[in-house]
């Protein structure tokens, strides 16, 4: 074979993208017989060297790949190094006994990692998570040529083209051409364009005013009831009602025998009786 690879890690483009480029495009493409005698040693022998000098030859077609998807608006080198994973993936699998060259069987591999990529990072609210509308956004990717939204015409054709209706066709075109916003106004936002972040314009109903105040007034009124019903008590009973309910050091029905010098059962027939007027007096079952 003699055809001597560079002595460089190429898997990740690094931040000079078009040395990267420049560097894999010198890389000596296998001829169909020394890629099979590779694949064989990989296969069946499990040699590491033959699976890098596979994955570094065919580093310049991972670049003619990732180029077809630069409208994305994602950095090249990262859909780069996707490929590569990729490459790698396919490199892995690649059955030399198939009679298939490796480009062909790889390149599903490929475009399957940068697709990856792009449906988790193109957007944070993804436009697309079933298999179904990640084939419709691919497709419609291909087939929008410019920024303007389908005619009536176009949205026919593409629906046909790709067997579902035009409703959905629409739905994913409005999905692909909505825009992230932050929840929050940034650091940077001067006051004339900080109010446009949904933060200061969402409602709230966990604070709503009205509710607020009816339950303010609700409270205020049972706590004012409370206290007449309490006061026509005797003593002893609102006692027993305050220390077993409405302190915070909560008292036993035995503490407060021994206080009275009664039973436990006397002191529980004396809170049943006054539970029993409180209700009377508020008119409510609060205490059931």
């Amino acid at each position: 074979m003699g055809k001597a690879l560079q002595p460089i890690d190429m898997m990740t483009p690094g931040q000079n993208l078009e040395s990267y480029i420049q560097a894999v495009s010198t890389i000596p493409i296998l001829t169909a017989e020394e890629e099979h005698q590779l694949a064989e040693r990989l296969y069946y022998q499990e040699d590491l060297e033959a699976a890098r000098t596979l994955v570094m030859s065919h580093l310049r077609f991972v670049v003619h790949i990732a180029k077809s998807y630069s409208g994305y608006g994602l950095n090249q080198g990262d859909l780069i190094q996707e490929g590569n994973v990729g490459l790698m993936k396919a490199v892995k699998r690649f059955n030399p006994e198939v009679g298939v060259r490796l480009v062909s069987f790889a390149v599903h591999w490929i475009k399957a990692e940068i697709h990856e990529f792009i449906l988790k990072n193109w957007r944070i609210v993804k436009v697309a998570t079933t298999k179904a509308q990640r084939k419709m956004f691919f497709n419609l990717r291909s087939a929008k040529k410019t920024l303007s939204w389908f005619s009536h015409k176009e949205v026919e054709s593409v629906a046909e083209d790709l067997g579902v209706s035009p409703e959905v066709v629409r739905q994913m075109e409005g999905r692909m051409s909505s825009s992230d916003m932050t929840f929050d106004a940034s650091s940077d936002d001067d006051d004339d364009s900080a109010f446009q972040a949904p933060a200061n314009y969402l409602e709230d109903h966990r604070y709503d005013p009205a509710q607020l105040l009816e339950n303010g007034n609700w409270e205020e009124d049972s706590n004012r009831r409370l206290e007449e019903a309490m006061s026509v008590l005797d003593d002893r009973s609102r006692n027993i009602l305050v220390q077993r309910w409405l302190s915070d050091g909560k008292s036993t029905l035995h503490e407060l025998a021994d206080e009275y010098g009664v039973s436990a059962e006397r002191i529980r027939q004396l809170e049943k009786n006054a539970m029993k007027k409180i209700r009377e007096s508020m008119g409510e079952n609060q205490f059931s």
